[in-house]
């Protein structure tokens, strides 16, 4: 088990939200944590409450940025979460260019980070977590192509995983897929556009959730996730406001 003062620690997307929450869990834990997000901003707040964290303003989608970053910083464990925010709509009023957002973008981010953390590659031991979706189980009918874009996120950690250990590489990929929240600019829109189709006020829609996923709590799921035993950990996981949940 790494224990979290060896962590090097990358999050893709850590700007807000899940990512943020992420990025300052493992600053807290001890571990040594590089936050990227496009947003300098919200970079510069965050390391105005944890100055330990460094920052790297970057594209998730720039392979070539990609590469560099993982050269820079030589992490053993990447966080993927950066991800575009769906339109949310009937299918008869999405365009193309409107339903393909989160191919363009989450699909990509995730494709990148997996290619290259496998053809640097991260050092024996390293993971790579795929923050996906729960609608990549349950479908998210107005919101265009996103839940196809996160199931596919799914499927190309599990091909990275059968990538690793064709080349003895022992890097372990695993899918998270956290359950609708208002914790981030994505549920929040999936939350406005199915409480509107209800009927219902956004936060009665919110009550109908159940326990929500935090940021500071998908923090902590991501620190017990990567002390797991590599062999318990390459699989897929629903996150909910109760926890981890390892999917068959």
């Amino acid at each position: 088990m790494t224990e979290p003062h060896e962590l090097k620690v990358l999050v893709v997307g850590a700007g807000r939200g899940l990512g943020r929450g992420i990025a300052t869990a493992f600053a807290e834990s001890g571990a040594d944590v590089v936050a990227l997000a496009r947003d300098g901003a919200a970079l510069a707040a965050l390391t105005d409450t944890h100055p330990t964290v460094r920052t790297h303003v970057a594209d998730g989608t720039d392979a070539a940025a990609a590469r560099h970053i993982l050269d820079e910083y030589q992490p053993n464990t990447v966080i993927v979460v950066a991800g575009a925010t769906p339109v949310m709509r009937e299918l008869v009023q999405h365009s193309w260019e409107t339903f393909s957002v989160n191919w363009d973008a989450d699909v990509k981010i995730a494709f990148i980070w997996a290619r290259e953390a496998l053809l640097k590659p991260l050092p024996r031991g390293g993971r790579v977590v795929m923050v996906s979706s729960g609608a990549a189980l349950n479908g998210s009918p107005l919101s265009g192509g996103y839940a196809g874009s996160k199931a596919t996120q799914r499927f190309i950690a599990q091909y990275a995983q059968v990538e690793s250990e064709r080349a003895d590489l022992g890097i372990t990929f695993t899918t998270v897929m956290p359950r609708m929240t208002p914790a981030g600019d994505v549920g929040r829109a999936g939350i406005r556009a199915y409480a509107h189709q209800a009927g219902l006020t956004e936060d009665a829609f919110i009550l109908q959730l159940g326990p929500i996923v935090t940021p500071e709590l998908a923090g902590q799921a991501m620190i017990d996730l990567v002390s797991l035993d590599p062999a318990d950990s390459a699989a897929g996981y629903l996150l909910t406001g109760a926890g981890l949940a390892r999917l068959s």
